[in-house]
C-alpha cells in the first residue's frame, strides 16, 4: 500500500504539470478551433526569456511575470504574422504552419542558447511532504496544482461570464455570423492566440523546474501527454484538461511503477485510442444538438 500511495501522490504531481500545459491546447482551441502543434516550442522560448530574468534578477516571480508577457505578444504575433495568412486554406494549412514553426523556434534556440542542459531553480521546495511515512505532493507539486486550478477557474469566468469571452468563443465557432453581429473575429483570433500563448508560457514556467531542465527540446514529450490529456478531457473543457491531466499522470505513474518506463509511451497511445474509440469528444465533451 506504501507503493500504491507513493506511486498516487507522484502522479498527481505529475498530472498537475501536464494539466497545466492541457490547459493551453484548450484554450487555443476553444478560441481559434485549431491544435497549436507549435505550443511546446513556443513555451520553452518564453521560458528562456523568464529565466534570462531570473538570472539578471534573482527573483522568480519577476521571471514568471516576463514570461508570460512575452507569451501573450509571441502568440499575438504569430496569429497575426502567420496563421492569419494560413488560415482562409483550411486548418490543415495552421497544422502545417504550426509544424513548421516548430522547427524555426528549437533551430533559433540552439543557435542562439545552444543544446546544453540547463538547470531551472524552483520557487519552493521540491522535497516532498511526508504524511504516514509516505511520501506525499512537495510545496512545489502544490503551487503547480493551484496555479492550474486558479487557470481553470479564470478561464471559465472569462467563456462564459464576460462578453469578451463570449465574442471569442463566437469568432471561432462562426466566424461569417460574428462578422454580422458587429464581432471584430480578427482581434478576436489574436487575443485567443495571445492569452493561450500566455497560458502556455505559465505552463512552461511550471514543468521546466521539475526536472526537465532547460534546453531547446525540452517540452517535446511534455506536448505529446499534455495533448493526450486534452483529447482524454475534451479539447473544449478547461475542466476536463485538468481531470485528463490528472487522470494521465495517475495512469502513467502506475505503470511506470507497477510495469516499468519502457511501457509508458505504450500506455499514452492506448490510453488515446480507448479515449478516441469511446468518446471520441472526451470525458467532459458537451452533448451535440441533433438536428431533424
Amino acid at each position: 500500500m506504501e507503493r500504491f500511495w507513493f506511486l498516487t501522490f507522484d502522479g498527481l504531481a505529475a498530472g498537475a504539470v501536464y494539466a497545466a500545459f492541457a490547459l493551453a491546447l484548450v484554450l487555443i482551441w476553444r478560441a481559434a478551433r485549431v491544435v497549436n502543434f507549435a505550443q511546446g516550442a513556443m513555451a520553452v522560448a518564453t521560458a528562456y526569456v523568464g529565466y534570462a530574468v531570473v538570472s539578471a534578477t534573482g527573483s522568480y516571480w519577476l521571471g514568471l511575470a516576463a514570461s508570460i508577457l512575452s507569451g501573450l505578444a509571441l502568440g499575438a504575433l504569430v496569429e497575426r504574422v502567420l496563421m492569419r495568412f494560413a488560415g482562409p486554406g483550411g486548418p490543415l494549412n495552421q497544422v502545417i504552419v504550426a509544424l513548421g514553426l516548430v522547427l524555426v523556434i528549437q533551430a533559433v534556440l540552439g543557435m542562439v542558447f545552444g543544446n546544453d542542459y540547463r538547470p531551472a531553480p524552483a520557487p519552493f521546495d521540491t522535497d516532498a511532504l511526508t504524511i504516514g511515512g509516505v511520501a506525499a505532493l512537495s510545496p512545489y507539486d502544490l503551487w503547480v496544482l493551484g496555479a492550474a486550478l486558479t487557470v481553470v477557474a479564470l478561464l471559465a469566468l472569462l467563456f462564459t461570464r464576460t462578453p469578451v469571452g463570449l465574442r471569442m468563443r463566437a469568432a471561432a465557432f462562426a466566424p461569417e455570423v460574428s462578422r454580422l453581429l458587429g464581432v471584430s473575429v480578427g482581434r478576436m483570433l489574436t487575443l485567443g492566440w495571445a492569452l493561450a500563448a500566455g497560458v502556455g508560457a505559465l505552463a512552461g514556467m511550471l514543468v521546466v523546474p521539475t526536472g526537465l531542465g532547460l534546453h531547446s527540446h525540452a517540452m517535446d514529450l511534455v506536448f505529446v501527454v499534455a495533448f493526450t490529456a486534452a483529447v482524454v478531457g475534451g479539447l473544449d473543457s478547461p475542466v476536463g484538461a485538468v481531470v485528463g491531466g490528472l487522470l494521465v499522470g495517475l495512469i502513467l505513474s502506475y505503470v511506470t511503477g507497477y510495469l516499468g518506463p519502457d511501457t509508458t509511451p505504450l500506455a499514452v497511445l492506448v490510453l488515446l485510442l480507448s479515449v478516441l474509440l469511446v468518446r471520441p469528444g472526451g470525458l467532459f465533451s458537451a452533448a451535440r444538438a441533433r438536428h431533424v
